[in-house]
C-alpha cells in the first residue's frame, strides 16, 4: 500500500450494494471449485445436518461436532439440496464476514480503499478457497467475529454481546468474545454476564438435551500430536499459506494502527489461546489462524498509513466507553 490517507469524512460513501454484489462474485469464484466438499470435520457437521433433516439417525453423530450447532440447523432448513444448501450458506456467510470487515475499518476512520482491501484480504485468501466451500461451520464463526469487530468499533456493545452470543452457538469458543467485553468494561458486568449466561445456557441445552448420548470425547495436550504436526507437510503448508499474507501485514500495520484499533490487541491475544490449545491436543491446520483473520485484518491494511496522518473516526461513530453500561 502506499503512504496515503485519506481522512473518512471526505469523497462519496461506499457503494455498499455494489461492493456487497462484488464481494459476492468474487467470493463465488474463489469458492466454486470446491463446493460443497466433505472430508474430515466437515463430513460430520454434513451428518449433523442430515440428522436435523431426519435423515441420518443420531448413534451415526460423532462427538465434539454435533454440538456446534447453529450452522448445521440453519442449513438443515433451507430448500434444496442440503450438500448444495450447506456450502450456499457459507457461500453467504464469507461474504456477510467480508462486509463486516470493510464496514469495520471504516469505522477505524480509514479510507475507502483500505476498507475495501480489508473486505479482499478475507475473500481472496486460501482458506477461503480450501476450507469455506467445504460443509464446515467456520465461516459462520468467522462472519460472527467479523460483525462482533464491528459493533466494537461502532460503539454498540450490545450489537457486540448479541455478535458474541450467536458466535458461541457457532463455536464454543465465541464465548471468549463475551468474557472480553465483560473483563474490559466495554459493557456493564450484569448485562455482560447476563449474556454469558445465556452463552452457556445454550451449550448446556445442546450438550444434555438436544444432542444426547454420545461417546465423551477428550482434548488433552500431547506432545505426541505436535511433533506429529511438526513432521506434516500438508498441514504446516496450510498454516503457512494461510498466514503467509496476513499475518506478516498485521505485524507490520499494528505501529501505524488508529487508536480505535488498540483494544482488538488484547481481543487478539486472548481469542489465540482456544486456537493454541487445539494445536497442541489435535491435528494442526490453517484452519486456526483463519478464524483470527477478523482481528488480524484491521491492522494488516494500516500497513504503509502516516502516524501523522491517521484518519479518526466518524462523528456519528461512539466509542464503547460513552454507550457501556
Amino acid at each position: 500500500m502506499h503512504h496515503a490517507s485519506i481522512p473518512h469524512s471526505t469523497g462519496r460513501p461506499l457503494n455498499w450494494p455494489l461492493l456487497a454484489i462484488s464481494f459476492a462474485l468474487l467470493a463465488y469464484a474463489v469458492m466454486c471449485w470446491r463446493w460443497g466438499g466433505t472430508v474430515e470435520d466437515s463430513q460430520a457437521y454434513y451428518d449433523t445436518a442430515r440428522y436435523l433433516r431426519g435423515e441420518l439417525a443420531a448413534s451415526e453423530l460423532r462427538a465434539p461436532f454435533p454440538y456446534r450447532l447453529l450452522v448445521p440447523a440453519a442449513a438443515s432448513v433451507m430448500p434444496g439440496e442440503l450438500r448444495n444448501s450447506f456450502a450456499l450458506l457459507n457461500w453467504l456467510l464469507v461474504v456477510a464476514g467480508a462486509c463486516c470487515m470493510a464496514a469495520a475499518v471504516l469505522r477505524a476512520g480509514l479510507d475507502h480503499k483500505r476498507a475495501i482491501a480489508a473486505g479482499l484480504l478475507m475473500i481472496v485468501s486460501l482458506p477461503t478457497f480450501w476450507y469455506a466451500p467445504y460443509l464446515l461451520v467456520d465461516p459462520g464463526s468467522i462472519a460472527a467475529r467479523a460483525a462482533f469487530v464491528l459493533a466494537v468499533l461502532s460503539g454498540q456493545p450490545w450489537l457486540a454481546a448479541l455478535a458474541g452470543l450467536v458466535g458461541s452457538a457457532i463455536r464454543e469458543e465465541n464465548v471468549l468474545l463475551l468474557v472480553w467485553l465483560v473483563a474490559t468494561r466495554q459493557i456493564a458486568v450484569l448485562p455482560g454476564l447476563a449474556f454469558l449466561a445465556a452463552a452457556g445456557g445454550w451449550m448446556v441445552l445442546v450438550r444434555w438435551y438436544l444432542i444426547t448420548g454420545l461417546p465423551g470425547y477428550t482434548w488433552q495436550p500431547n506432545f505426541g500430536t505436535v511433533l506429529a504436526a511438526l513432521r506434516d507437510v500438508r498441514s504446516l503448508a496450510s498454516i503457512a499459506g494461510t498466514a503467509l499474507l496476513v499475518v506478516p501485514l498485521a505485524i507490520v500495520g499494528w505501529r501505524r494502527a488508529p487508536a480505535p484499533l488498540r483494544p482488538l490487541t488484547s481481543l487478539l491475544l486472548l481469542m489465540a489461546l482456544p486456537q493454541l490449545y487445539a494445536a497442541l491436543s489435535v491435528r494442526v491446520e490453517g484452519r486456526l489462524v483463519w478464524g483470527l483473520y477478523p482481528f488480524l485484518v484491521p491492522f494488516a491494511v494500516c500497513v504503509g498509513l502516516r502516524r501523522s496522518a491517521r484518519a479518526t473516526p466518524p462523528d456519528s461513530s461512539r466509542s464503547i466507553r460513552e454507550t457501556r453500561g
